[in-house]
């Protein structure tokens, strides 16, 4: 009779069970929107990377041609002097990432059509100026065109 009490005082309780089950969905309930959210920092932490980079390729083309900008964002490509390719433009939640997309705009403000938007009118008083194309905002609340 001993053995049986023994027998039965081990192992776990439904309660107990159904507690620790209870504490883990708590736990998780809270980790994966922080996750999320840190996700998409990263997203736009690379984008304002990605954006300097670009600004810093556009500067180095501006002074190895002597005033001149490109007449397309892409030529900074070619040959692999300035930028290899151009970056990803990445506007989480709002946009895909635009590797493949990436958008130059001839005339215009910014079409929210995700990627970059490139002025190369030289008439225009912006002429070389590189800007996310996302007019949503940031996760500090900040509009993407405004850096």
């Amino acid at each position: 009779m001993t053995k049986l009490k023994e027998l039965s005082k081990k192992g776990f309780t439904l309660i107990e069970l159904m507690i620790v089950v209870a504490i883990i969905g708590i736990l998780a309930a809270i980790a994966i929107p922080k996750f999320a959210e840190l996700i998409r920092k990263s997203g736009e932490g690379a984008s304002k990377g990605n954006l300097g980079a670009l600004r810093s390729a556009l500067s180095i083309y501006y002074g190895d041609m002597e005033g001149l900008y490109p007449a397309s964002g892409l030529a900074l490509t070619i040959g692999g002097k300035y930028l290899t390719v151009v970056p990803t433009a990445k506007a989480p939640t709002y946009h895909a990432d635009s590797a493949g997309m990436v958008l130059f705009t001839v005339v215009g403000a910014p079409t929210d059509a995700a990627g970059w938007h490139y002025q190369d009118q030289a008439t225009n008083a912006n002429v070389g100026n590189v800007l996310v194309n996302c007019t949503h905002t940031d996760t500090k609340g900040s509009i993407w065109t405004s850096y």
